[in-house]
């Protein structure tokens, strides 16, 4: 359902920039501002990852800088059928993770340290489970190629008010209406497409951890503090909202047409539906042993940190 959903949205989208096109300069504008937007969207599919990253200041860790949290992932994602991807830790202290990658084979996972210090083993598990759902469900291709249409057609609609024709008053008008309308509809379109990815990867990474409640405590733990710490990189590009597991601005959540992301309240639920079609009465462990060390230095730790140390460091 959600991926029929997603597909008529992505159409919609496409009918939306065509018709914008077709509205500016006739069957030859649309053309050209089509191969535009083929070119945006070749670049973004090999570059976005590599942009998103650096935007985020995000550094690799592997398993010698970062046994507990590599290893953990790496599991997950052999649960997922998926190769191992490669693994990032942001420093800063909002609590938030995303997925970012053309494909599978190319994927990259990243945790800000924020997160890793407020989450247990349990809830990190099923954070970046979710995460790894974006990626098998090729959610971060999809994602790209939605913000890169939806970037055209805001640039689309820039180009029809600088350039338009005053020959004609009611196309004129017409092309006001087309280029003022165009970009809001096309926004809306994109954050419902964002929602619904939301919602696929929820139930995936449910299933990759076999920790749906684990998932739900993290959701909640993460909502109330991403709302009270801020995100520079989303302040600054607020195109990247999108790219979170819970929303980096305040006012984005709430399954409103305007949200980045469904209401947690919402996500918890039905993340409660899915354990107990699960049946399960108590969230199982992940893996047998003791609980990995703390997110951060113990000069800086809260006094209930985070089950995994980033870095792999012992107190």
């Amino acid at each position: 359902m959600n991926g029929l959903k997603t597909t008529m949205l992505l159409a919609a989208l496409t009918a939306l920039f065509m018709g914008l096109g077709y509205t500016i300069g006739g069957s030859g504008g649309a053309v050209i501002a089509l191969l535009f937007a083929a070119g945006m969207n070749l670049f973004t599919f090999w570059n976005a990852d590599k942009i998103v990253l650096r935007m985020h200041g995000a550094r690799e860790v592997d398993a010698a800088s970062a046994p507990e949290f590599v290893s953990l992932v790496r599991q997950l994602a052999g649960r997922a059928g998926l190769p191992a991807p490669k693994v990032y830790v942001i420093d800063s202290p909002h609590p938030n993770a995303f997925a970012t990658g053309r494909n599978p084979e190319n994927a990259a996972v990243a945790a800000t340290t924020g997160l890793l210090n407020m989450l247990n083993r349990e809830e990190i598990a099923g954070v970046m489970a979710h995460e790894l759902a974006h990626v098998k469900n090729r959610d971060t291709l999809i994602m790209t190629m939605v913000a890169t249409i939806a970037g055209a057609i805001s640039m689309l609609a820039n180009f029809g008010l600088f350039f338009r024709s005053d020959d004609n008053r009611g196309n004129m008008l017409a092309m006001i209406l087309a280029v003022i309308v165009a970009p809001f509809a096309a926004m809306i379109v994109q954050m419902a497409i964002s929602r619904t990815r939301e919602y696929g990867a929820d139930r995936g990474g449910a299933e990759i951890s076999g920790n749906p409640r684990a998932l739900a405590s993290a959701l909640a733990k993460l909502a109330q503090g991403a709302a009270h710490i801020p995100n520079p990189v989303a302040q600054r590009n607020p195109a990247a909202a999108q790219l979170y597991i819970v929303p980096a601005l305040a006012g984005r959540g709430g399954d409103s047409m305007f949200s980045t992301h469904p209401d947690t309240r919402n996500r918890i639920a039905a993340l409660e539906e899915i354990a107990f079609e699960m049946g399960l009465d108590r969230p199982p462990p992940l893996t047998p042993g003791r609980a990995a060390s703390a997110a951060v230095p113990s000069s800086t730790r809260r006094s209930r940190g985070s089950a995994l140390d980033p870095l792999g460091r012992n107190d």
